[in-house]
């Protein structure tokens, strides 16, 4: 007998998707970056200048 029911292997349409896609946007991913370099700056020259 075949079976005719559906997979369950496709997830839904509408399911909300995760950090990791979150992360792989280029404007999201230059604030970060802007904001990390500003840190390790800050960092640098409290370290070394002071």
């Amino acid at each position: 007998m075949l079976d005719t029911k559906q997979s369950e292997a496709a997830p839904p349409e509408d399911e909300p998707r995760g950090c990791l896609f979150a992360l792989s946007q280029p404007p999201l991913m230059i604030f970060l970056a802007v904001i990390g370099c500003l840190l390790l700056m800050a960092a640098l020259h409290d370290l070394l200048w002071l």
